[in-house]
């Protein structure tokens, strides 16, 4: 690993902990800085109020340089969120920029819960229920809220499976 990245992991974490945003926490696994568990809680006031979103961060040698790959391990219902957990979000793609950091990044991400953009939809349902059918799309965001609240299932990938049994392990 190189030691810049390494370096600004660090530097991240410890900013992270000593001064966390609101409804945000995320860490290193234990045995792998470069993998990161974190949580979002579902903002106040929005569907997603009550939820408590897990993701996985994955961080490599070009860290800040490039940003890392986020995705949800949680089910999410929302019009910038694959179906995979992966994130349509502007700072993770062409509007990356080495000042952001992990509280960045996911504060960013809780943001999105806030003000979803459905005109630029990873997951077209989504996007025309919140435009089109509002009371519809709330329900079925609130179905994935209380989802939240329990482990993610045995069946998702294998970066799941790394990040369940390393935060289980810490």
């Amino acid at each position: 690993m190189s030691n810049p990245c390494k370096r600004r992991l660090i530097r991240d974490f410890k900013r992270l902990s000593s001064d966390p945003p609101g409804g945000i926490s995320g860490s290193p696994c234990p045995d792998n800085i470069m993998l990161w568990n974190a949580v979002i809680f579902g903002p106040a006031d929005t569907p997603f109020e009550d939820g408590t979103f897990k993701l996985v961060l994955t961080f490599d040698e070009s860290y800040p340089n490039k940003p890392p790959t986020v995705k949800f391990l949680s089910r999410m219902f929302h019009p910038n969120v694959y179906a995979n957990g992966e994130l349509c979000l502007d700072i993770l793609q062409n509007r990356w920029s080495p000042t952001y950091d992990v509280a960045a990044i996911l504060t960013s991400i809780q943001s999105l819960l806030h003000d979803p953009n459905p005109n630029s939809p990873a997951n077209a349902e989504a996007a025309q229920l919140y435009r089109e059918n509002m009371k519809e799309y709330v329900r079925r965001v609130k179905a994935t809220v209380e989802e939240s609240w329990l482990d993610p299932g045995e069946t998702e990938t294998d970066d799941t499976e790394m990040a369940t049994s390393a935060s289980a392990a810490s």
